[in-house]
């Protein structure tokens, strides 16, 4: 049985069951579809039902099944998810049948016999099974995103260096005070870097030549409020789901030698925080907590955090940046040569775009950020054009015989299609028919927020900044008034987030598009040339 995540596409493509070791290592084969009904989880070491496969018919309850108290609600913390809070302990009369009952899935006997009628098998269309991919529908594929490339070039010496402090880290008895900050601008390969080293680390674990670990991977992103971390933390070293006000007393209680939590509680703890400024709270007791842990005696935990501010450190209390210490990496931004490499070695094997096509995309990006990611959607959206070309022409019987003799590879004509499409996009376009003060404000919002590694700010900060910069290059000083009206107007057009106006000047603000959108759009502005060394 395959343990992993499981790509939904494999339904539609070859499959095979395997143990774990050997399914890291192979490549695609077999011709097979399985439906499994459990799942086996490392972290619990205990199979689990499928729980997502839908409402289940309703049934008679199972006697097994503990009883509900409405007190156990009352007496729950107070914050926001205290459903997931835990029961308290039955009575007696249900402590013998308590010891033989499910811990993890309570509700396991249900849907036993409904899970596959409701799952249902279907056989899978022939021309789905034979059909075989062209090289731009490869390439499309290899340049997604979400594909999780064979190899990261480029980053070696990183790879190495982050290596070498978690190897020290498992190897020490302690792990005392093990923190790293890693930061660098968007789409640098920080988190894929980091990734890719705990995956050879897991390997070395495989082959018996590193010491057992246990690695957790929070992103700040996916968090309803800083306080959550704790409860993900807990859930996956126990299994079980608490409110995060008893699941900080009980880490706590972990980190500080006391009772200890899970199976692995002797394990050393790979801690990895992407995002690590969205944990910032008005008092940084979450930071602080998470950062504290690690200088614990025996608390066997190792923090890497991840966030795209390089002073992130200095901002935070001197209690807090203490306890971060000073090991930092700074990932750059590529350059068009590395981001030529990036894109060529997905690639690999796919012969489906001319080389100076690759170029003029990695030359492109490069000037701009030089974010492997916008390059590698460049390429893969002038891919989707090429395919559309090839396809277009082929249902022409007069044009098929010269599709068939070299159109179906990515030209020029295609980046440069996919980078007026990126790059000229009606955002981007709403950018720069913005009035005069419109401008000034999505700039200041861009600058503050790199200052700050935040991902918001407040009106009152923005507009201080923007009187500043007016006094500065003698422009006419605006209005509060007339700064939140405009901000409005960006708000009802999508290019900002702001709260309600009733706040005023303690409202928040963010963009909701990506920084180098707003380079793009305003670092040439005739009327504003002075704007440019903000960006």
């Amino acid at each position: 049985m395959c343990i992993g995540p499981v790509q939904m596409e494999t339904i539609l493509r070859h499959c095979s069951i395997m143990c774990p070791k050997d399914f890291r290592d192979a490549n695609d084969g077999g011709d097979d579809v399985f439906y499994c009904e459990y799942e086996y989880d490392i972290h619990w070491h205990n199979f689990k039902r499928l729980a997502d496969i839908g409402d289940e018919p309703e049934t008679k309850e199972d006697p097994s099944d503990e009883p509900y108290n409405a007190s156990d609600d009352y007496n729950s913390d107070t914050d926001e998810d205290s459903e997931y809070d835990e029961v308290e302990e039955p009575t007696s009369s249900f402590s013998a049948r308590g010891n033989q009952s499910h811990e993890l899935a309570a509700n396991s006997r249900k849907g036993r016999i409904y899970g596959l009628q409701k799952i249902g098998i279907r056989k899978i269309p022939e021309h789905v099974r034979c059909h075989q991919k062209t090289e731009l529908e490869k390439a499309k594929a290899t340049l997604l995103l979400a594909t999780l490339p064979k190899s990261l070039p480029c980053r070696d010496k990183e790879m190495e260096e982050i290596s070498i402090f978690v190897k020290d880290a498992i190897c020490n008895d302690q792990c005392l005070g093990r923190c790293l900050y890693i930061h660098g601008v968007p789409g640098t390969g920080k988190t894929m870097s980091v990734l890719a080293v705990m995956r050879r680390l897991r390997s070395e674990f495989d082959s018996g030549t590193l010491r057992p670990y246990c690695f957790i991977e929070i992103n700040g992103l996916k968090l309803a409020s800083p306080e959550n971390i704790y409860k993900v933390v807990y859930e996956q070293l126990s299994g079980h789901r608490v409110g995060w006000k008893k699941a900080l007393h009980y880490l706590t209680e972990h980190f500080s030698g006391g009772t200890k939590i899970g199976k692995q509680a002797n394990q050393p703890i790979i801690l990895l925080i992407d995002e690590l400024d969205l944990l910032l709270t008005r008092n940084q007791s979450v930071l602080y907590n998470i950062l504290d842990w690690p200088t614990k005696p025996y608390s066997n935990l190792v923090v890497i955090g991840i966030a795209n501010t390089m002073d992130l450190p200095e901002k935070l209390l001197p209690r807090i940046s203490s306890r971060m210490g000073i090991q930092r990496l700074c990932f750059g931004p590529y350059n068009y040569r590395q981001l030529q490499e990036i894109i060529t070695s997905r690639l690999k094997g796919i012969d489906a775009f001319e080389e100076q096509a690759i170029e003029f995309a990695s030359r492109k990006v490069a000037a701009m950020s030089g974010d492997a990611r916008r390059a590698l959607e460049i390429c893969r959206r002038a891919a989707e054009f090429a395919d559309y070309r090839v396809k277009q022409s082929r249902q022409s019987a007069q044009n098929t015989v010269s599709a068939n003799k070299g159109d179906g590879v990515v030209s020029m004509g295609d980046i440069e299609a996919a980078i007026q499409e990126v790059f000229q996009a009606p955002h981007i376009q709403v950018m720069k028919n913005c009035p005069k003060f419109g401008k000034v404000i999505l700039v200041a919002i861009v600058h503050e927020l790199y200052k700050s590694g935040l991902g918001e700010i407040m009106f009152d900060k923005l507009a201080t900044t923007v009187f500043s910069w007016c006094r500065a290059h003698r422009e006419l000083l605006p209005g509060y008034d007339t700064l939140l009206k405009i901000c409005c107007k960006l708000g009802e057009s999508k290019i900002i987030l702001c709260e309600e106006g009733t706040k005023h000047k303690l409202q928040k603000v963010q963009l909701n598009y990506p920084s180098d959108d707003v380079t793009f759009a305003l670092k040439e502005s005739p009327d504003l040339p002075w704007l440019s060394k903000y960006l």
